[in-house]
């Protein structure tokens, strides 16, 4: 993974032959709190399902500067850290061995379509309403509102969480929380979601 400041990222991965990695509620909210402390960036939205994450994030000077003592960015290091940590506190938990994600979290710069003015906004938006929809589309509630691991609650003003940067997300995006809560539950068209991988 390469990033750049200032462009937009999706990143996710997924638990090894496609298992789950979160069992638990506390599963759930210690990944979150390891998102909050090891991951320095804009979080722009995120979703956690049973077996894989997703991440929206904006990339910042201090998330792709170099480790001290490498040639690898700092958001790499700190994303091979969460899934490393978190697989090993898990492994305890569940009395496990081995990775419990992919070996390696992907990373798509959203960013990449910045000269078609007309598309970026297009798949800046259909990635962060996938990642809200993807508790819906796969059967897990009926309803948005009722998965408690996704910044949908926030966005939609339902949660005051704070690890999403809201009002950028919203300014990024140009659009509001009525439009958000309008377009969160509607398909996303499969055509437009090969440009988010």
């Amino acid at each position: 993974m390469h990033f750049e400041t200032g462009n937009i990222y999706h990143i996710y991965n997924m638990g090894n032959n496609s298992q789950k990695v979160f069992f638990t509620d506390e599963n759930y909210l210690f990944f979150l709190r390891k998102i909050r402390n090891e991951i320095f960036c804009e979080i722009l939205a995120y979703c956690l399902m049973p077996n894989h994450f997703h991440l929206m994030i904006l990339a910042n000077k201090l998330s792709v500067d170099l480790q001290s003592d490498s040639r690898m960015q700092i958001l790499t290091r700190k994303l091979g850290n969460l899934t490393s940590s978190y697989s090993q506190a898990l492994n305890k938990q569940q009395q496990m061995k081995g990775s419990i994600f992919r070996q390696k979290t992907k990373a798509k710069n959203l960013s990449q379509f910045i000269t078609y003015p007309n598309l970026i906004h297009n798949y800046l938006l259909t990635c962060f309403f996938y990642i809200h929809q993807n508790p819906l589309t796969s059967g897990l509630v009926d309803r948005l509102e009722d998965w408690k691991y996704s910044s949908y609650l926030d966005f939609a003003g339902l949660r005051s969480g704070t690890l999403c940067n809201i009002a950028q997300a919203y300014n990024i995006l140009n659009i509001d929380q009525s439009t958000f809560i309008h377009s969160a539950p509607k398909p996303t068209h499969t055509d437009e979601l090969k440009h988010i991988w």
